[in-house]
């Protein structure tokens, strides 16, 4: 097989999105399964819409996904003479021509033709007037006046066209700018791109971009449209449904390799494999077990997805990743000695890494910053529960040395020497601790603190009780 060499080609007039992004994951792993080559090139035509800062969101996310690319990104707008030359071996070789037709006369041929039966279309006016370049002037393909265009689609199988259906389009407007199928026919000429999947908006385009490759002569690429994501409604996919920028997933706490395995699973399968590591994704995705029926996306799910990650990632990383949350909710300082108990403590509790930061907040803040839970305390400070308490920080005051294993041993002997059950004690305790029914074991939660701050916690809550 000759080298596979594929691009993701966006437009930075929004942030990247997840449609977007498992687009861009598909090309990216059909690249890196054939050690072949895969390119960046930003769409940036639409001088009104398009804005550096989201050019710059598109490629942090593009970078932060892992998804890399050969050299550097490719820009459209510093393409236009290039586009120009195309054009203009089109109009030397007689398969383009200019045309005077403004836009209201265009409108008028369409609604004549609609009137009449006929599919609405430009109907050819100017293609053999023989016009040359002028005020106003656009440049059209004169395409084939019968035949099909025929392809076979990765994912859709083999799809035709009637020419019929088609008009001559612009190729190149009055202004001079390319019309977008002419522009991505020559960069993906010139990237050397041999595979283009995109999503199967553009299963329209992929004929006419066919007539402009055979009018120049050149190899068409192999092309796979894959379905959009839908809501769990089978709706078209918004904010609604929770989808979010992808640019926001990482401001949630997501994992990135956590959200590209399960936007990876959305379209394509491996027999049952539900996660994927990267290696895996790369070793089994070949192009094939595209599914063409639209996927639709579960938040739920990819919290669920994100949540194995976060659990199986080294400690010490997952201290790396969860420090810029901490610093986020005010906990800047946090020593990494003290950061790794914590992410033992809570990782099992959390399914991102905001949360997880969030989660230890109640051992963070001082006795007398705790929340409380007015539910949890009205439950559990209670007579019952100040008599717990009171004799629980006098034994604690007194363990020797104030660690995990002392403090689990003190805690089991009070409940064993008074012939309680540890459901009568652990609670109102708990709750001293960390302000709710929450949180790790025990003698985690104390060893943590230290005893100054498990007492002094231990002091508030017996004030919380009545007397």
């Amino acid at each position: 097989m000759s080298k596979i060499v594929t691009r993701f080609a966006p437009s930075p007039t929004g942030h990247l999105h997840i449609g977007g992004a498992r687009t861009a994951i598909f090309s990216w792993l059909l690249a890196r399964h054939y050690g072949g080559e895969f390119y960046l090139r930003i769409e940036d035509t639409d001088l009104q819409r398009s804005k550096q800062e989201y050019t710059d969101s598109i490629l942090a996310s593009m970078r932060w996904l892992g998804l890399d690319w050969e050299g550097e990104p490719v820009y459209q707008t510093r393409r236009m003479d290039l586009y120009r030359q195309y054009v203009e071996k089109l109009l030397q070789s007689g398969n383009a021509y200019w045309c005077s037709c403004t836009s209201e006369e265009v409108d008028a041929m369409r609604e004549k033709a609609k009137q009449l039966g006929q599919k609405p279309r430009y109907n050819g006016h100017c293609r053999d007037l023989g016009l040359g370049p002028g005020p106003g002037h656009c440049v059209r393909l004169k395409i084939p006046h019968e035949g099909k265009i025929v392809f076979d689609d990765m994912v859709k199988g083999r799809i035709a066209v009637d020419v019929g259906e088609l008009d001559d389009m612009v190729i190149q407007r009055a202004d001079g700018t390319p019309t977008y199928n002419m522009a991505v026919v020559v960069d993906d000429h010139e990237m050397g791109i041999t595979h283009v999947l995109r999503g199967d908006d553009h299963v329209s385009n992929t004929p006419r971009q066919i007539l402009i490759y055979q009018a120049l002569g050149l190899p068409v690429p192999t092309f796979g449209h894959v379905p959009m994501i839908l809501g769990n409604d089978r709706q078209k996919l918004s904010k609604r449904h929770g989808a979010r920028a992808v640019i926001e997933y990482e401001s949630d706490g997501l994992l990135p390799q956590a959200l590209v395995s399960y936007l990876a699973r959305l379209g394509w399968s491996h027999g049952d494999q539900e996660l994927f590591s990267r290696q895996e994704m790369i070793d089994f995705f070949d192009g094939k077990n595209l599914n063409p029926a639209p996927a639709a996306f579960d938040p739920a799910k990819l919290e669920w997805c994100n949540a194995h990650f976060m659990r199986q990632l080294p400690l010490e990383e997952l201290a790396s990743q969860v420090r810029p949350f901490l610093e986020r909710a005010g906990f800047a300082k946090i020593s990494k000695e003290r950061l790794l108990p914590l992410c033992v403590m809570f990782r099992e509790r959390a399914n991102n890494l905001a949360a997880l930061a969030e989660s230890f907040r109640p051992l963070l803040v001082p006795a007398a910053e705790l929340a409380c839970s007015e539910k949890d305390a009205k439950k559990q400070f209670t007579l019952k529960g100040r008599d717990h308490l009171e004799k629980l920080k006098a034994i604690l005051a007194k363990t020797e040395p104030f660690d995990a294993a002392s403090t689990d041993a003190a805690l089991n002997a009070y409940v064993a020497d008074n012939n309680l059950k540890f459901k009568e004690v652990a609670p109102p305790l708990r709750t001293a601790l960390m302000g709710f029914m929450g949180g790790s074991h025990l003698n985690e939660i104390m060893d943590f603190l230290g005893r100054d701050e498990t007492l002094a916690r231990i002091e508030r809550a017996i004030g919380m009780c009545p007397e």
